[in-house]
């Protein structure tokens, strides 16, 4: 028994080794077919292609729409995917991450546990004395991916397993926890810092910089007591606003215009972007009609809830453009662009508009509209009216049974910049100055001055004074789609509040602040535990 064990486990990790053959692949997640019987770690022969292989498994991790985004977006009050008649049943896949009824066996949670271990351990084999060809580079980089690795999995799960390249193959991993596993977190990105060049905003931003480790070490210290227990500790706050002043000496500021950030251009923010097209935030919300000449139209499936929505300023009810609400909330435009006052822009129609200008930024509701003005249809036939709550055939709020316009649809990366541009922001400059302003909180001082600079800066009134529920407030404002909305919730004490579709007894279910282990994985590694809970 205990043979089969450790054998199964080796092909869960030894599946890493062909990470340097996926880049050119679209299918990023981490092949596990390798033969049990491999030869032992020998180190890694080159290993800057190997380092290429796991930053493009990254950017294939984070820029699905399954796996990393769906348990960091859906499990929250950000985005939910309600059925529209066969559409996005998907066994019930969807539903149950927003009403936090998920189980050990739900694929997704299966796929970031492997997908992230993965990540650390292909960094340990960098990081193995055996792999004698590494530049000072390379050891920087492994540094940082398995500093990120092993935080993914702890911020998840609770526990990291940890198996040493170089140890016999028939050992089990030992398990990282708390303060231990913080701590390895930590010395990696110290490391990591002194190692990787400094660069400021430009667009060549695709690896991480100085910055781009500060802003990851912040974001651990300012999560620690979380993952170790107690109270926020203010030299652990003292140092989340010192690196966060050491980016912003680097010359990363607030940019002037919200939604141009999330182009394939320079700007002030962008800290680190992935290569990895932008289709799935573009389509997986829009409706099927939604400009059909770019992609064949919407994948009609996310949506956000009205109480999100309802965080932004402006009228509930009405969100085109001009309407006076904030920037960050975006507009519905009421028609298209002409070709010829959109530069860089194409007119596969023929018909004067450049592709995709009729779809809005930020949150899409009530009527949408054709490049001429036209009010669109459903397929049915009636109005595309995007609306504020989900309901069935009979009237009911529901998350099955729905039409083809329920919900309220989120469109921050827009279709008339490319369909599928290589271009997703991962670390962002105005995360980092939340932080900071959540850090100077957590240690009794005032963050409204930094949350007002914000706020003026996208067109939102300022603050007379800060709470905590209105920094996280802010947070979902600022952050919405980018992946931080549960860590946010968690660290706020409110990921496991009501909200609407929510199953009654995860209300209130500290349970489930972590996921469970795969449950193939505690058969396999005897010193891993089930969470409490499964």
């Amino acid at each position: 028994m205990t043979m089969k064990r450790n054998t199964n486990f080796r092909k869960v990790f030894l599946g890493v080794l062909a990470l340097g053959a996926l880049v050119s692949c679209t299918d990023l997640e981490v092949e596990q077919a390798q033969s049990i019987d491999a030869a032992a770690f020998e180190g890694i022969t080159d290993p800057s292609s190997f380092i290429n292989g796991l930053y493009g498994a990254v950017n294939g991790y984070v820029g699905d729409q399954t796996n990393y985004f769906a348990l960091s977006e859906v499990t929250s009050d950000e985005f939910l995917i309600p059925t529209r008649g066969g559409d996005w049943g998907d066994n019930g896949l969807w539903r149950q991450l927003h009403q936090h009824q998920w189980t050990s066996e739900h694929s997704f949670i299966a796929n970031v546990w492997n997908q992230w271990n993965s990540l650390h351990f292909g960094a340990d084999q960098v990081l193995s004395p055996l792999t004698t060809a590494a530049t000072p580079g390379d050891v920087a980089n492994a540094q940082f991916l398995r500093a990120l690795g092993v935080w993914v999995i702890l911020d998840h799960y609770g526990q990291v397993p940890r198996r040493d390249p170089e140890a016999p193959l028939t050992e089990d991993p030992i398990v990282l926890r708390g303060q231990e596993a913080v701590d390895q977190i930590v010395t990696d990105l110290e490391a990591a810092i002194a190692g990787l060049p400094t660069e400021g905003p430009g667009a060549t931003n695709d690896r991480p910089s100085k910055a781009v480790a500060r802003y990851l070490l912040a974001k651990v210290l300012l999560n620690k007591h979380i993952y170790v227990g107690g109270s926020p500790d203010s030299g652990d706050m003292n140092r989340v606003v010192t690196l966060v002043d050491a980016i912003t000496a680097d010359g990363y500021a607030l940019a002037d215009d919200y939604f141009d950030i999330f182009r394939e251009t320079e700007d002030t923010e962008t800290m680190w972007w992935l290569s990895f097209g932008v289709g799935n935030r573009i389509w997986n919300g829009l409706h099927y009609v939604s400009s059909p000449e770019i992609a064949g139209g919407g994948w009609n499936g996310f949506a956000t809830l009205a109480e999100f929505y309802d965080l932004f300023e402006g009228d509930e009810n009405n969100n085109e453009v001009g309407n006076g609400q904030e920037e960050r909330r975006g507009f519905v435009p009421t028609e298209g662009i002409a070709i010829g006052d959109f530069p860089g822009g194409s007119d596969s129609n023929g018909d004067g508009f450049a592709d995709g200008t009729n779809q809005g930024f930020g949150f899409l509701i009530g009527q949408q509209y054709d490049y001429d003005g036209t009010p669109l249809n459903d397929r049915a036939g009636a109005p595309l009216t995007f609306k504020r709550d989900f309901r069935d055939g009979n009237g009911d709020l529901s998350l099955i049974n729905n039409d083809e316009t329920t919900g309220i649809r989120v469109l921050k990366y827009n279709p008339r910049f490319g369909g599928f541009t290589n271009h997703e922001i991962f670390f962002r400059y105005a995360d980092a100055h939340l932080m900071k302003a959540e850090a100077i909180m957590r240690s009794g001082g005032d963050p409204t001055p930094l949350v007002n600079e914000l706020r003026i800066k996208r067109g939102a009134n300022p603050l007379g004074s800060v709470s905590e529920q209105d920094l996280l407030d802010e947070r979902g404002r600022e952050l919405y789609e980018e992946t931080w909305r549960r860590n946010d919730m968690i660290r706020f004490g409110q990921f496991t509040r009501d909200w609407a579709f929510k199953d009654p007894a995860a209300v209130g279910n500290t349970d489930k602040n972590l996921y469970p282990i795969p449950a193939s994985q505690i058969i396999l590694n005897p010193n891993l535990t089930q969470n409490p809970g499964y």
